[in-house]
């Protein structure tokens, strides 16, 4: 199963198009949002044919946000655990580095999901993948926005660039 996984798209509406148009080309049939949408009308082009998942972000300030997604998907609030062919995903923002650590060091998950700093990172320690797509850019993000697409049978992790 292909799990799509992007963050911090800031009512980005060209970052969101290219994503969107991405995931589909990809075959995805989940997609999960690792907070920072911001306003409602950003989160309603993830309405396509896949499965649609997000947390809060420190950003998304519109309480409308929650109903919004829930109209087409599903909103975790803070924190969010899902499952996917038996591959277990933590998804959180990213906003206290000790909880994103936490989650990582608990060995519960196979995948910790995050955004928040802007900046693209995978890395494996004792058996738990922790990504992070990056975001849209700001001064101290080294890498362009980013989708990445995770493949539940493979491992395999691919990143497409969306600018």
């Amino acid at each position: 199963m292909k799990i799509g996984v992007i963050a911090d798209t800031h009512d980005a509406s060209d970052v969101i198009e290219r994503a969107v148009e991405r995931f589909i080309v990809e075959d995805v049939e989940a997609v999960i949002h690792c907070g920072d949408i911001v306003a409602p009308f950003s989160a309603t082009p993830f309405d396509a044919d896949f499965d649609f998942y997000a947390v809060r972000g420190n950003n998304d300030g519109e309480w409308a946000l929650a109903d919004t997604v829930e109209a087409f998907g599903t909103y975790l609030e803070e924190m969010g655990e899902l499952t996917f062919d038996g591959v277990d995903f933590a998804v959180y923002h990213g906003t206290s580095d000790a909880i994103v650590d936490a989650l990582v060091e608990s060995g519960s998950y196979d995948y910790v999901l995050h955004g928040h700093t802007h900046e693209r990172v995978s890395e494996e320690r004792d058996g738990t993948v922790r990504l992070n797509p990056g975001g849209v850019p700001i001064p101290q993000a080294p890498n362009p926005p980013a989708a990445l697409v995770v493949d539940t049978e493979t491992g395999g992790i691919e990143a497409f660039e969306l600018d």
